[in-house]
């Protein structure tokens, strides 16, 4: 993997990166320009859309020299880097961030945060006022010690009314107020309490809740699944071995809040779920074009994600099922979607709850090194950048969800009734339950007393939502993108 991946780099590097070569280019890059040569340069080898944008053509520049005349125009970083993005009505996720390490832990799972997981939701009849509400809190957090709980309402922040133009900076402090508020038939009515949280480094385990329910003659394996951090895929397996000794007879596969992670532990938990298509395309990548050229005609098996049966030696718990329940929401994105979109060609995925954001594309970090990996990285700054650089479609070819997918059966979550997670009577589990008991009818809801979902607090989290290979290594094995 790794020779031909260095191969692959050696290609690209002199044959179409950037620049000819001639006896101009021995011209330096100044280290001024150093950040802007690394966005320069990994956005016109890895960027999916890099036919689309004029100024990161292969034959752009004929030499370093005039590369460093472009790139000397810019004084922000940021400002070359979104210059040389497609429009974000096709690109919504590429990312520049300063200091890798940040990249680094958020894809560990590591955040700073109050532990406090929401949704913002417009309220009824307004189009710029916002309310919150408290899907689930994290262990051991501040929010978890200062007993917020699922279902609490949140109308503003340090006193401030929250709404559409203010929200991102009241909720990006890392101490505020909460102003709680009631639920009455559509009405968000202050109630006079507040809670204070503050925020710290957490490490969330994304198994929130695993547990297996009788129910009539059956058995239902219900797992809440908050995201795919692959150091966690152990456990991962660990939760489905429970459910493969109990003999699950169904799976309801809770993914309202998961805004997505590793393509790795996508294609690992679809294989838990099922077991019986090993070795069978589960997803395949669509690469910018040269990439594409070049796995086609050196190595087409590389574009593809295939189902397994092992977690590096470890066998994969499999529960050979032939249906499964996933709940989803509008905070349900990238490897969540993909976890359904790569099943349905395969086994019935019955999706209940509301539309998904439509994330179909991937993203990998690149370092300022000769090889865009952390190998040889420049010590003189931390940029990184996390650019799109696939898109995935399915054993059927289809991969245009950009629109997000649309459940089978609609269900929308009720501010005023959120219920307890994992018990029976929560309405999103209990539609599961019942559809597979035989007795599911889904009755018109009056969803305008709830309010349009307007922001989750993982969308307003950097890389909150988000696809990708989440570690440092992954970048060695990019053409073996999992």
């Amino acid at each position: 993997m790794k020779t031909t991946y260095k191969a692959l780099i050696l290609v690209f590097l002199s044959a179409v990166l950037a620049i000819s070569c001639n006896d101009d280019d021995e011209v330096s890059i100044p280290t001024n320009l150093e950040i802007p040569n690394f966005i320069w340069k990994g956005l016109n080898l890895y960027y999916l859309w890099q036919d689309d944008v004029p100024d990161l053509a292969d034959d752009r520049f004929e030499n370093q020299a005039q590369l460093n005349t472009f790139l000397s125009t810019y004084n922000d970083p940021f400002e070359l880097f979104n210059d040389l993005r497609v429009p974000q009505t096709l690109d919504r996720f590429s990312v520049l961030v300063e200091d890798y390490v940040f990249l680094e832990n958020l894809f560990q799972g590591v955040t700073k945060n109050n532990g406090m997981e929401f949704t913002l939701r417009f309220k009824p009849g307004s189009q710029t006022e916002v309310y919150g509400v408290v899907n689930y809190v994290i262990a051991n957090s501040d929010a978890a010690a200062k007993n917020v709980t699922r279902g609490m309402l949140f109308s503003g922040i340090n006193g401030q009314n929250l709404n559409t133009n203010n929200f991102r900076d009241l909720l990006a402090n890392e101490n505020y107020t909460i102003n709680l508020a009631n639920f009455d038939n559509g009405a968000i009515t202050p109630n006079g309490q507040s809670i204070t949280l503050h925020k710290t480094e957490l490490t969330e385990n994304p198994i929130l809740i695993n547990k297996v329910i009788q129910t009539n003659n059956k058995k239902v394996g219900y797992l809440m699944y908050n995201g795919f951090t692959a150091n966690f895929d152990s456990q991962l397996n660990q939760a489905f071995g429970t459910f493969k000794t109990e003999n699950v007879t169904d799976l309801v596969l809770d993914l309202r809040y998961n805004g997505g992670g590793s393509v790795l532990t996508a294609t690992r938990l679809a294989s838990m779920i099922t077991g019986q298509f090993t070795g069978q395309l589960f997803a395949k990548q669509q690469w910018n074009s040269k990439i594409q050229a070049y796995f086609e005609e050196n190595n087409p098996s590389q574009l593809v994600n295939n189902f397994t049966n092992t977690i590096g030696n470890t066998a994969i718990n499999h529960l050979n099922l032939n249906r499964v329940y996933i709940l989803t929401t509008g905070s349900t994105a990238s490897a969540s979607e993909l976890v359904i979109n790569g099943l349905k060609p395969y086994i019935e995925v019955i999706q209940i709850g509301t539309k998904t954001i439509g994330k179909n594309v991937g993203s990998v970090t690149l370092y300022d090194s000769p090889t865009f990996n952390k190998e040889k990285v420049n010590p003189r700054h931390k940029f990184a950048m996390q650019p799109i650089v696939i898109k995935t479609i399915n054993k059927d070819g289809f991969g245009d969800y950009q629109d997000g997918l649309t459940p089978t059966n609609p269900l929308a979550e009720n501010p005023g009734n959120m219920g307890i997670l994992g018990n029976e009577n929560e309405p999103f589990l209990n539609a599961a339950l019942n559809l597979i008991n035989g007795s599911g009818r889904f009755s018109p809801q009056n969803t305008t007393q709830f309010g349009k979902e307007f922001k989750s607090s993982k969308a307003l989290q950097r890389f909150g939502n988000e696809m990708y290979i989440p570690t440092t290594e992954a970048i060695e094995h990019l053409p073996f993108y999992n």
